[in-house]
């Protein structure tokens, strides 16, 4: 099979179109695919440059009729509430265009470090997001240092924050990847004690 080689920021799995808006992220996850590969399935993620509002409406009009899609999922090679506003932007957009389809957001739920003073949960409800899936990957904040590496102090007490204020507005999922340093059933009861639902994910191995 022959490969796309240009850098997307549309891309699809199944019944679901993602959206690769930035490649951009406060941590350095031990296990992300960006470490170690350049893309996922058919289509090279890592952007030669940080894409315009134009170029990704451009792409997704391009994608948006080849199935009924199930949903819309901001998730790339990057962390979206980097770049909210072109999130918001876009959200509004697609509610217009297709107002049928579900939006997500896959964060790693540093929103509120990335972009202080600003209530993000509530200008993600207000775009018509419907749900956010927040990589969590840790009970404790040790853990959390040592698996997700990021960037800014006191992360691990943002993503929690993150996720009680976003429960409040919009459907919300905490998840974990299996891998060997993830101690899954702490995070589970972890996603129990905060109230919202846990999503256990398999550690992506058909990427090249």
């Amino acid at each position: 099979m022959v490969r796309d080689e240009e850098p997307k920021t549309v891309y699809w799995l199944d019944d679901k179109l993602y959206l690769n808006i930035t490649n951009k992220c406060s941590n350095r996850c031990v296990f992300c695919i960006r470490n170690f590969k350049k893309g996922v399935g058919d289509f090279t993620l890592k952007l030669s440059k940080e894409p315009s509002f134009e170029q990704v409406t451009t792409e997704i009009e391009a994608a948006i009729h080849r199935k009924a899609w199930k949903e819309i999922v901001f998730c790339g090679f990057g962390e979206p509430t980097e770049r909210l506003d072109l999130l918001l932007e876009l959200s509004r957009w697609i509610k217009k265009r297709c107002h049928h389809i579900g939006i997500r957001v896959n964060t790693n739920g540093l929103g509120y470090v990335l972009n202080p003073g600003r209530d993000v949960a509530a200008e993600l409800k207000a775009v018509g997001v419907d749900r956010v899936s927040v990589s969590l990957n840790a009970s404790n904040e040790e853990m959390y240092n040592e698996i997700c590496r990021p960037v800014s102090k006191n992360s691990f007490k943002s993503v929690l924050d993150f996720i009680k204020k976003a429960k409040e507005v919009l459907d919300v999922d905490a998840t974990a990847v299996a891998t060997p340093e993830v101690e899954m059933c702490k995070v589970e009861a972890l996603t129990k004690k905060l109230g919202v639902k846990f999503r256990p994910r398999k550690c992506i191995q058909w990427f090249w």
